[in-house]
């Protein structure tokens, strides 16, 4: 019989023990030995010099040659209207206010918000398609700045998943499973491959201000969290106002050196905790407890964009300079790439367009269309764009049918779930292809489907993590990202 302490205990390897150890009081007095100060602002050298060499995670080294060094995970909660942006249906205007014949439905599940509709009226979209870039990919005129960086990104039309309700479509997608608790893809990314810069957290959470339907899906911080992962992988959420991160700063009437001199103290007692009980995440608070020190000169230094050049930030589009917005953390993560943060995910609510899509969507595609665009050249002409991995895309699509009234002004969708749009790049992506395709309905994936858990299988591999070898023991079992069911790495959206 295995105890869930016993289990808990083989997360700790002796990599991991060594590695931790050597952190803290070695690494202060290790500074101090070459005459460096600890503090030292990171705005002082190259962000490049700050990269720390690989093989720093519980894997030891990738398992093969990796494409990515690091990720950028652009998520749209609520789940953007495919219909409205990327999924051209031109044969809909025929179809438009007659009911979706219902051998196109075939007998699948509805949400409880449609399923007592007397009708299911098509709704085609009132925003004109044109087709762009060397691939000829459709993008509405919802999307001018997406529609010129089309050659390079790959578009994945083909998206499906089970869950058909927000909480655990997210929950899905993040963590491999609808139900909560278990670690999330940035988590697993943390733990398998650790740190690149020891200054700043492996795994970053931006969450960013929306301008659509003000009412929005609630974020829980579960969807960044580490499961039964040690919780130093967890991500860490920056805020908009006030310290980037929770305390950061040190309390009034407290000096950075009696901040180091309690922090000495602490450490001193976790390890004669962890010496009677041998609970490791002990070691992870003192990992968490040493990286909030180090990050009192690193953040501010990260989100200090003043030496920003005007061309980029008119490139980033007016609301750069507002902390919060997704222009702003489009921003910063180009920023984190730069400093070496593995993993970093920028939410953005309020796709949830039930009604009144004429009035919302257009606000929600302003939020990101340029700052997406931005990113995405940004990197490119630093050179980041070749090992970084950019992911976009939301939980689940939308119906092509009416929820509610269709009008001649207005109209919205419901969920669903079995297929919608995502796109990706950078990181050994091929640009410029359009993946997939769905019926003349944008009903049923008609070509190369796409689940959820070969998109993750997919990122892991850019990785260069094999998602079928990536496992830690938990209750018994070999638990993974991408589940006990078959997942595939879709080596068609990537370059040879």
């Amino acid at each position: 019989m295995s105890y869930p302490v016993e289990e808990y205990l083989q997360l700790e390897t002796r990599r991991q023990f060594f590695t931790r150890m050597g952190k803290g009081l070695g690494g202060i007095a290790l500074a101090s030995m070459l005459g460096k100060n600890p503090l030292a602002s990171a705005g002082e050298t190259n962000p490049a010099s700050l990269i720390l060499p690989e093989g720093r995670g519980a894997l030891g080294s990738p398992h093969f040659a990796p494409k990515a060094k690091r990720v950028i995970y652009l998520f749209m909660s609520g789940a953007p209207s495919q219909h409205d942006m990327f999924d051209y249906k031109p044969y809909m205007k025929l179809w438009h206010d007659k009911d979706l014949p219902e051998e196109i439905r075939g007998g699948q599940r509805l949400t409880g918000m449609t399923s007592g509709q007397a009708r299911f009226p098509i709704a085609h979209s009132i925003y004109d398609f044109k087709q762009h870039g060397q691939s000829g990919a459709f993008v509405s005129e919802l999307l001018p700045y997406t529609s010129q960086m089309v050659d390079d990104i790959a578009i994945i039309k083909s998206m499906w998943t089970e869950a058909i309700n927000h909480d655990p479509a997210i929950t899905y997608i993040q963590t491999g499973r609808q139900i909560p608790g278990l670690p999330s893809l940035g988590a697993w990314v943390s733990y398998g491959l650790g740190a690149s810069n020891e200054n700043l957290p492996t795994f970053v959470v931006l969450n960013s201000s929306w301008t659509g339907r003000q009412s929005a899906q609630a974020l829980f911080s579960r969807l960044w969290g580490s499961g039964f992962l040690p919780s130093e992988h967890q991500g860490v959420a920056f805020q908009s106002m006030g310290d980037p991160v929770l305390y950061l700063s040190n309390p009034d009437g407290v000096g950075t050196h009696s901040r180091r001199i309690m922090l000495d103290g602490l450490e001193h007692l976790n390890q004669e905790t962890y010496e009677e009980i041998g609970d490791p995440e002990v070691h992870a608070r003192i990992a968490q407890y040493e990286m909030a020190f180090r990050m009192q000169a690193s953040v501010p230094e990260l989100t200090d964009m003043s030496g920003e050049s005007k061309k980029t930030l008119e490139l980033y589009g007016p609301d750069v300079e507002k902390p919060g917005t997704f222009a702003y953390n489009c921003l910063l993560a180009r920023r984190m790439a730069e400093r070496g943060v593995r993993f970093t995910q920028i939410f953005h609510r309020g796709w949830d367009q039930h009604g009144a899509i004429p009035q919302d969507l257009p606000n929600q595609c302003r939020d990101i269309d340029q700052a997406s665009y931005a990113l995405i050249t940004d990197l490119k002409q630093r050179g980041l764009l070749e090992d970084t991995l950019v992911v976009w895309g939301g939980e689940f699509g939308r119906t092509i049918y009416c929820q509610g009234p269709l009008t001649s002004k207005t109209y919205g969708r419901d969920h669903h779930p079995r297929c919608f749009t995502m796109w990706m790049a950078g990181a050994g992506v091929k640009p410029g292809i359009v993946y997939g395709e769905t019926d003349d309905f944008g009903y049923n994936i008609t070509e190369n489907p796409v689940h959820i858990r070969d998109l993750n299988a997919t990122i892991l591999h850019q990785l260069g993590i094999d998602h079928s070898r990536f496992s830690v023991k938990h209750q018994g079992l070999d638990q993974r990202l991408t589940g006990v069911e078959e997942a595939h790495v879709i080596k068609d959206l990537l370059k040879s």
